[in-house]
């Protein structure tokens, strides 16, 4: 997903966008699922979002201290957290953890997990989503455990792209892996659109409420716009034509912190990505978050990070080469 930077094109769902390629949001295609009778499969804790999508038949998922929650054919789940979970052919049916060797073949290969006894009755899709905990600013771990949008709910974009997903699958062709991650990163967006367009008001306040307030997704906007600007809130209050009090009860109660505070946090979140993805010196990052100087920008950067750029660019890039290295052992690994 593409940092957007055309001041004319941010909106309210490109400010969501721009979270998203900040926060490093990137979904996979999962192992689809192919189940008939008499099918239980349990899903450890896991560090990534989960998301399923039901092209016929019906499961029931499964989660810690909740009655089972059935699933009918089109429609969506994600896990944001990715809760520890059962998916199951009934209610109360018996349930056994899932090898996870035959699942990342089924992952990698294009395979299919296949469950229960007799003919295929139910058929699932599976993803999952990964994101950068090393941001601040999230969309993921801001929504409920949670998030179901039933087939009639989701309206026809959900529909379609799973059905182009499916499709894809079916019949792999030239350039299948471009067209099916952009598929799984499109299916989040409108998941998300459709979730923001039905939940009811978040129980805390966070950046997310703004996508929902015209007024704080213009004001986030701006920041996000120029985020080097020598922003004030009385500033900003002008350019909304509103009055700084205003802003200021606003952005408290639906963002849960001041304009400053938010934009501190942009900031760093824009800093730290350059920090780990560039070789830009200290001088450029710093006057593109905004900072006159390397001592200023390196002071508040270490106040947020708790420490120096320097350290944390050295830092943050073993740790990348470390998970690119064992994920590749894991690649390398024959099956049991």
């Amino acid at each position: 997903m593409e940092l957007v930077t055309d001041p004319e094109r941010v909106t309210g769902m490109d400010l969501l966008a721009d979270v998203l390629a900040v926060s490093g949001v990137r979904g996979t295609l999962g192992a689809r699922i192919e189940a008939g009778e008499a099918w239980g499969v349990r899903w450890a804790e896991n560090a990534d979002a989960v998301f399923y999508a039901v092209g016929a038949g019906t499961a029931w998922l499964g989660l810690p201290g909740e009655p089972p929650r059935q699933l009918m054919p089109g429609d969506v789940v994600l896990l944001p957290t990715g809760t520890a979970h059962s998916l199951s052919g009934e209610p109360a049916a018996s349930v056994s953890s899932c090898d996870l060797t035959d699942a990342e073949t089924a992952r990698n290969e294009g395979g299919v997990l296949r469950f229960g006894s007799g003919p295929v009755r139910t058929h699932v899709l599976a993803a999952s989503y990964e994101h950068d905990p090393a941001v601040s600013t999230q969309v993921l771990t801001l929504l409920p455990d949670v998030v179901h949008i039933r087939a009639d709910k989701g309206g026809n974009c959900l529909d379609d792209t799973v059905r182009l997903l499916s499709r894809e699958l079916a019949h792999p062709r030239i350039g299948t892996a471009v067209v099916l991650n952009s598929l799984i990163d499109i299916l989040l967006v409108q998941l998300l659109r459709v979730w923001l367009a039905t939940a009811p008001d978040p129980s805390r306040p966070s950046w997310l409420g703004a996508l929902r307030d015209a007024l704080m997704a213009q004001a986030l906007t701006k920041l996000h716009q120029q985020p080097a600007r020598a922003w004030t809130t009385e500033l900003l209050a002008a350019e909304l034509a509103v009055s700084r009090a205003t802003l200021s009860r606003r952005f408290l109660a639906v963002v849960g912190q001041s304009p400053g505070a938010y934009l501190t946090q942009w900031r760093m979140d824009l800093a730290a990505r350059r920090l780990r993805d560039t070789d830009d010196s200290l001088e450029s990052i710093a006057h593109s978050v905004g900072y006159t100087s390397v001592y200023a920008f390196s002071r508040a950067f270490s106040r947020d990070r708790s420490q120096p750029p320097g350290r944390y660019r050295a830092g943050i890039r073993d740790h990348v080469r470390d998970h690119v290295r064992d994920r590749d052992l894991d690649g390398a690994r024959p099956s049991r």
